[in-house]
């Protein structure tokens, strides 16, 4: 038990100082590896990739604890701890796709708002730092910071690459670029063509709400299948007679046997629910 308390304060803190250690700040223009990208998908461009997978570490140890500690089979702690590394990427994959769902909704709103800025007579500046106080509750944090980088560089371009690369959405690199060809080569045509794009982005997002929540039933029991044999597992391990036949090579077979096809079925389920993703074609 005090080895079990010494790592536990020892994780702590390592939390505690992670969360006090200065923060490196992503090179603008630098090619994000699959993390970033994920974390930036989700909002969370503020947690950098170390704190990341030592949050997931630390999550794998205390999961693997608590197991061990209520069911004393090594084993099975262990194969909980890997499910405890996994988690965290699961909670950020939900919230990257729980943001991409809201942000489908709100991009209508923020290209209105600047074809009206546009059309009243505003600078192209002037309307997207205007988005930071009443464009959508989710978007204000990226094009306040616009509206900062833009005062102390006034650098029109380097500015909209760092929207964009805070955005990391598909729509908002149309948007970008829109701008930027129109800031360069100008041209009155920007607001019929926000004015379109604000209504193929609505039509999109309303035939893809559709499409989620048709196929929401399915993946959810399919989920539901994954975990089933892991939560019966879990209750099985509280009888002393389970925990002896898992902690047997015979049983370790089964617990790796068991973690490969789950995590096989969970990806060709992963693979065929899901809905194909506008890619970044101008990043």
């Amino acid at each position: 038990m005090s080895i079990i308390l010494g790592l536990t304060l020892g994780f702590g803190l390592l939390l505690v100082f992670n969360a006090f250690s200065p923060r490196i700040r992503p090179i603008v223009g630098a090619s994000p590896g699959r993390i970033e990208n994920l974390l930036l998908h989700a909002g969370l461009d503020k947690v950098s990739r170390g704190g990341f997978i030592s949050a997931s570490l630390t999550s794998g140890v205390i999961v693997g604890l608590i197991v061990l500690i209520l069911t004393a089979a090594p084993l099975i702690s262990l194969t909980f701890a890997g499910f405890g590394i996994c988690a965290p990427w699961m909670l950020v994959s939900h919230q990257a796709a729980k943001r991409a769902a809201n942000l489908r909704e709100q991009w209508p709103d923020v290209v209105d708002h600047l074809r009206s800025a546009i059309r009243a007579g505003m600078s192209l500046p002037e309307a997207l730092t205007q988005l930071g106080q009443q464009g959508p509750e989710a978007l204000r944090p990226a094009f306040s910071d616009f509206g900062l980088d833009y005062r102390a560089t006034a650098r029109f371009n380097d500015s909209l690459e760092r929207l964009a690369a805070r955005l990391a959405d598909p729509v908002a690199d149309k948007i970008v670029e829109a701008l930027r060809i129109t800031r360069e080569v100008g041209g009155t045509d920007l607001g019929e063509m926000l004015g379109t794009l604000s209504s193929f982005l609505r039509d999109s997002a309303r035939t893809r709400g559709e499409l989620e929540a048709r196929q929401s039933w399915t993946v959810s029991a399919a989920r539901l299948a994954i975990a089933a044999p892991w939560v019966i597992l879990l209750l099985l391990a509280s009888q002393p007679a389970a925990v002896y036949a898992y902690s047997t090579f015979s049983g370790m077979l089964v617990l790796i046997g068991g973690l490969v096809v789950s995590f096989i079925c969970y990806r060709a389920m992963m693979r065929i629910g899901q809905l194909p993703e506008e890619e970044r074609v101008f990043r």
